[in-house]
């Protein structure tokens, strides 16, 4: 009799058991915490393992949506300037230099694991002296040469690539050598119409000769701001109708001939004059060849990123340079800034690559010829000991790179007032949230996923990186 009645029941257990299964919040993985404060009392500091709770409680609460995605990710990371080379090939010992190079581009649970990067087609600011690689007045750019980049640049991202295969690589030049240009200076001055096609040449031959050394050029703007002159240093104004005219009817076509697979990044300049890159989209022959628009922070608001890319959503968003400097030397101000603009901001505002300006600078801000003269690389290498200090830049960045996995999907997040956040799915599953809290008390929330949910408190002026596997109930 009792074993004719379980198996009557049998079906009716078993549905109640799976209806007890499907609702129950996931407990096979416990969330994982960073935390880095504005006062410095923790920096990057792994936090005991929170445990997912059964229910959600009302109050503010951090909820991710795995289900809305949006862009996939390239990376996070630094300039690779003449500067920053030659503090790291010149002023470090052989260990300290891999040491240094391993924490910054290693994925080995405490580097940064900096996946993309960029590099100066000759020289920029942060050179110790001024120079193209085709100093010699010649269409047919016969003394071309890579030499001056060879001696620092080159080898530093041959050294990352090895640390980190995946690294992507820009270039970005800052004028055309002098000769082709209107004042015959790399300083001032704009291209000369009648020498696009010499140019065009000048920066294939560039692509081609860096990957002859080992450098992969997977990213090149044509010009790095565009719409600025500077005073004492290398750069040249170059308009919107130049701009699509050269990409068009020069750049694109001698990439097709020479099967160069470099995407093209428009614009490589400041957020406040969106009408400069969407003036180049606008032409149906440049915009072709066109692969995304590349955005700087000293002017403007980060929400242009978006709007360009809502009139173009086939173009990629790429935030390529932005530099900490003595005119913002308070560790929790600067810190909280970069967090909340450049983290989150600008991966909110469809951003595939997020760059910092120098990797490295020395204790006096240089080596730089004209320029900035109180800008802060990521970390700070003393040029008489090799030793580094790590910046509120390491910080805030390393809270993405360290976590976000190159292939990672953006993913929907909802945060309460008072509190930003960016969540990210990598390519494993596992989950990669950070969360700012800028105000000046201590903040509790909920950070949850779905029905599952975990009770969190940030520290006054801080930042947290909360990651987890994906989530599968009992």
């Amino acid at each position: 009799m009792r074993t004719s009645t379980m198996r009557a029941l049998a079906p009716m257990l078993l549905a109640l058991l799976a209806g007890a299964c499907a609702s129950a919040p996931p407990r096979q993985s416990t969330i994982q915490s960073w935390v880095t404060t504005g006062d410095r009392s923790q920096l990057m500091q792994a936090q005991p393992a929170l445990a997912w709770s059964e229910t959600r409680a009302d109050g503010p609460a951090v909820v991710v949506d795995p289900n809305q995605t949006f862009q996939t990710m390239v990376g996070f990371g630094a300039s690779v300037t003449d500067a920053s080379a030659w503090l790291i090939q010149t002023r470090m010992t052989a260990s300290q230099r891999d040491a240094l190079l391993h924490e910054l581009f290693g994925r080995d649970g405490e580097g940064l694991g900096f996946s993309f990067t960029r590099v100066t087609v000759g020289a920029s600011d942060f050179s110790r002296f001024h120079y193209s690689l085709a100093d010699q007045a010649d269409p047919t750019l016969a003394g071309f040469s890579t030499a001056p980049m060879e001696a620092e640049v080159f080898p530093t991202i041959r050294a990352a690539l090895a640390i980190n295969p995946d690294l992507k690589v820009m270039a970005s030049p800052w004028s055309a050598p002098g000769w082709m240009k209107t004042t015959n200076s790399m300083i001032k001055g704009q291209l000369k119409p009648e020498l696009y096609g010499v140019y065009a040449t000048y920066l294939t031959r560039y692509i081609q000769a860096a990957r002859a050394q080992g450098v992969p050029t997977d990213y090149l703007s044509i010009q790095n701001e565009p719409d600025f002159e500077p005073e004492n240093y290398p750069g040249m104004r170059w308009g919107p109708e130049g701009r699509a005219r050269f990409i068009g009817q020069n750049l694109g076509p001698a990439f097709q001939a020479a099967g160069i697979q470099t995407h093209i990044l428009d614009w490589d300049h400041n957020w406040d004059k969106p009408e400069q890159p969407l003036g180049v989209l606008a032409d149906p022959v440049a915009r072709p060849f066109v692969s995304g628009v590349a955005w700087h922070c000293y002017g403007g608001d980060v929400s242009a990123q978006g709007q360009v890319r809502d009139a173009h959503p086939d173009k990629d968003v790429f935030f390529t340079e932005c530099s900490g400097g003595e005119w913002a030397p308070g560790f929790s101000d600067s810190l909280m800034w970069t967090a909340k603009t450049l983290i989150v901001g600008s991966t909110t505002q469809w951003a595939r690559g997020v760059l910092m300006w120098n990797l490295a600078l020395d204790e006096s801000y240089g080596p730089h010829a004209g320029g900035c003269g109180d800008c802060r690389g990521v970390v700070t290498i003393d040029s008489r000991t090799g030793a580094v200090t790590r910046n509120q830049e390491y910080y805030a960045f390393g809270h993405a790179s360290r976590f976000v996995r190159q292939g990672a999907r953006r993913v929907a997040v909802t945060a309460p007032e008072g509190l930003q956040a960016v969540a990210f799915i990598n390519p494993d599953g596992s989950r990669a949230v950070l969360v700012v809290n800028d105000a000046a008390t201590a903040t509790a929330f909920d950070l949850g996923e779905g029905d599952a949910a975990a009770r969190v408190s940030l520290p006054p002026r801080s930042l947290a990186t909360f990651t987890w596997a994906a989530l599968i109930s009992k």
